[in-house]
């Protein structure tokens, strides 16, 4: 491993150690899920270019034993069903805010009646959540605030973003995501011309005040979130699920992500 790459790794590495110290994980169990990562990653780039992986060639690869390919490739991960609880919770929110039939003709996202078979929460989710029933998806949403009842009968929308509940896993989820879709930006545009870049921007400064974080913080979530709301329109417009009269083929995952981010610096008088 090149320096770059080690120094990288170790920066990558550093918080995610530092939440399973925390958690109490030890060196032998993140061991074991880099184990499970290469082999699953070999498996699959084998796959693509040979047309078969076996274990012997997942084993030379990697460096593992066979023994221990043999075993991990016994024990595939199974779908995660807070991930999906996630993008199904996404989906509702945005089909209530752009959908006009669960919109006042300002659009406004309208009050809805819990049950009914037009116009009502229940056919809202019965339209964008998949197989979840309403029962379950109002559960959900009203533990993290996101809807509100009216008098029993009537639900109202309450913010405009799902907003990851105090549940730590699906906080560990939502993690796992969006570094995930990060770090595989960075990597198609380390192997790509600059014209087929993905976009990935950033702006930091490291000499901002205590006090002016407060308007910083207020300024990037009210920006951020109308940005937000700009380009999930769009989403909504050309995505199939929310729009099946889109036309067009390939079936293709693409989003945006923006994060806020502060740490505190040494100050300059200490290194002087």
């Amino acid at each position: 491993m090149n320096s770059a790459l080690y120094n990288a790794s170790y920066r990558l590495l550093s918080p995610l150690v530092k939440i399973l110290l925390r958690k109490g994980v030890a060196y032998s169990e993140l061991m074991q899920v880099i184990k499970q990562v290469y082999v699953d990653s070999t498996e699959k780039q084998l796959i693509e270019s040979e047309g078969k992986a076996t274990t012997s060639r997942i084993a030379i690869i990697t460096g593992l034993t066979r023994k221990d390919v043999a075993q991990i490739r016994k024990s595939p991960l199974t779908p995660d069903s807070v991930s999906q609880k996630y993008n199904r919770s996404l989906r509702v929110i945005n089909g209530w805010l752009e959908d006009p039939e669960f919109c006042t003709p300002g659009g406004y996202p309208e009050v809805l009646p819990i049950h009914g078979v037009e116009k009502s929460f229940e056919k809202l989710v019965e339209r964008y959540s998949g197989n979840m029933t309403s029962r379950a998806m109002l559960d959900e949403l009203e533990s993290v605030g996101i809807v509100k009842r009216i008098e029993k009968e009537h639900v109202s929308l309450q913010h405009h973003a799902y907003l990851p509940s105090s549940d730590e896993k699906e906080a560990f989820t939502i993690m796992g995501t969006d570094v995930a879709l990060l770090i595989s930006t960075i990597d198609h545009n380390m192997n790509n011309e600059p014209e087929n870049a993905r976009f990935q921007r950033k702006v930091c400064y490291d000499n901002i005040p205590d006090e002016c974080l407060t308007e910083l913080r207020t300024m990037v979530n009210k920006e951020g979130q109308a940005l937000l709301e700009k380009l999930n329109t769009w989403f909504l417009q050309h995505d199939r699920d929310s729009n099946p009269e889109i036309k067009g083929k390939g079936h293709n995952r693409a989003g945006v992500g923006i994060f806020y981010f502060e740490e505190d610096m040494p100050d300059q008088k200490d290194q002087e």
